[in-house]
């Protein structure tokens, strides 16, 4: 089975930051990549930001952020965007690519949807999974991996070492 590595966000939007720069340099390198990233854009009328997800391997931006007004409260995921996000990712997984990275593994995947079929899958397939998770999410996220995942500091030479070395396992 395939490595399941994952960095947890420090600063609002440094682990976004991390794995966009991670696929941006993969990328670069000629790596074939599935997932996405993402990407927030500040708001002058609101604390809050947009979110947007670049699907990695295809032209395609998906909102998955809603507005829900100054007074509320509730969760701005737009469950909608990220199905929509998730049927864009399984379009890029054949051929298998070398690495899936992933945003987030949230209160969606613990819940039983988002991407968390898809981890799976990639997984199955052996291929590595990087992926983004909020310190709040851990308990629901270890309870997912059952103790197959591995923590990685936020280090962007670090990661890109860990995927490289996932990857060279393969071969």
């Amino acid at each position: 089975m395939a490595a399941l590595g994952y960095v947890i966000g420090g600063a609002r939007g440094a682990g976004d930051k991390l794995l966009a720069a991670v696929a941006e340099r993969l990328g670069a390198e000629g790596w074939p990549l599935a997932g996405v990233v993402q990407i927030n854009t500040d708001r002058a009328s609101s604390a809050d930001c947009d979110m947007d997800l670049r699907v990695l391997g295809r032209s395609e931006r998906i909102r998955i952020s809603q507005q829900l007004g100054s007074g509320s409260r509730g969760c701005r995921l737009d469950p909608e965007g990220l199905q929509t996000a998730v049927g864009l990712v399984e379009t890029t997984m054949s051929p298998p690519p070398r690495l899936l990275i992933l945003n987030k593994f949230g209160k969606a995947e613990i819940e039983g949807s988002g991407f968390r079929a898809l981890i799976g899958e990639a997984l199955a397939l052996d291929v590595p999974v990087l992926l983004g998770l909020k310190p709040l999410n851990l308990p629901g996220f270890e309870a997912f991996a059952q103790g197959l995942a591995e923590v990685l500091p936020g280090d962007l030479e670090t990661v890109l070492d860990w995927c490289r070395t996932q990857a060279a396992a393969k071969i």
